[in-house]
């Protein structure tokens, strides 16, 4: 049996490895295609876009300027933001004239959301050490000093085990009766 293999050959491109100062003096289509991958910011977006609507000015370019556009919408812009509701825009002047627009506006809303997340994230932190110290007290007051192991123990569980032990240390005649 003979099974058909084709002989492709092709050029394989790293974008990740080009650095934006070799990119940003090419007036090339594809030098913009990586500049926007690797752009971190909306601003570098925002940059991009610019040299593209210059480039891309002339009538019968209108196909590909849709193409950006379309895109920025579909591929880039909702990996680069995530959870944000894009606005249909069918031009390359539209969508850079709607994230100048938006940027400011996500930015504070994400580090909003950031500083909620964080806030939330370090109360529930301060509240699970606080339970566990409450449980290392509760138990050298009833056993003594406490050994390093259950102290560790105690100090890497989470909050289900922290109660559960907490419940046991008040009926408990012997510290290894809480943990086992």
């Amino acid at each position: 049996m003979v099974f058909y293999r084709p002989q492709l050959h092709y050029l394989l491109l790293d974008e990740g490895r080009f650095k934006e100062s070799e990119l940003a003096d090419l007036r090339n289509l594809a030098a913009a295609l990586f500049r926007l991958e690797n752009s971190r910011q909306p601003q570098d977006v925002e940059r991009v876009l610019t040299c593209l609507l210059d480039w891309l000015k002339a009538p019968e370019q209108s196909e590909l300027r849709r193409a950006f556009t379309v895109w920025l919408r579909r591929v880039l812009l909702p990996s680069r933001l995530p959870g944000v509701e894009l606005p249909q825009v069918l031009d390359l002047v539209e969508m850079k004239a709607m994230l100048a627009e938006r940027v400011q506006e996500w930015t504070k809303q994400w580090q909003q959301e950031g500083l909620e997340k964080g806030l939330q994230q370090g109360l529930q932190q301060g509240l699970q050490q606080g339970q566990a110290e409450l449980l290392v007290k509760i138990l050298e007051r009833k056993f003594g000093p406490l050994p390093s192991v259950y102290r560790q123990r105690i100090l890497a569980a989470g909050p289900d085990d922290i109660w559960r032990w907490v419940d046991r240390a008040l009926v408990a005649a012997a510290l290894e009766q809480v943990f086992d």
